[in-house]
């Protein structure tokens, strides 16, 4: 069977050779998560934060690693829009990393009769 570069069996016929890569989300103590979404391009990388801050406790910080040089001002425009924080952002060799801290939910309004 052909394998590629890292030893992995080859694509075949039909198959892409570059799939896009798959999100990892790590949890660690104190609702702190990290979510790696390098090798995803505009809107991925905004949109699978959201997701990943949904399921999080208010409060929450996530950090995204990214490589999408679009994403800084995505996640700038994002925690404008949103309420959610960008508590830091810094970038080296081309890896943003951006940490957001999940805002407290809004009460609902109370019904009117």
């Amino acid at each position: 069977m052909p394998r590629d570069g890292a030893g992995r069996p080859a694509p075949r016929g039909g198959e892409a050779a570059c799939a896009a890569p798959t999100p990892v989300v790590q949890s660690f103590p104190m609702s702190e998560t990290t979510l790696d979404v390098q090798g995803l391009t505009c809107p991925l990388p905004v949109l699978k934060a959201n997701k990943a801050l949904r399921a999080l406790p208010p409060g929450a910080k996530l950090t995204v690693l990214a490589t999408d040089p679009a994403s800084v001002k995505d996640f700038q425009a994002y925690s404008r829009e949103t309420g959610h924080a960008l508590v830091s952002f810094s970038e080296s060799a081309g890896l943003y990393r951006f940490t957001l801290r999940k805002r407290e939910d809004q009460p609902k309004p109370a019904a009117q009769d």
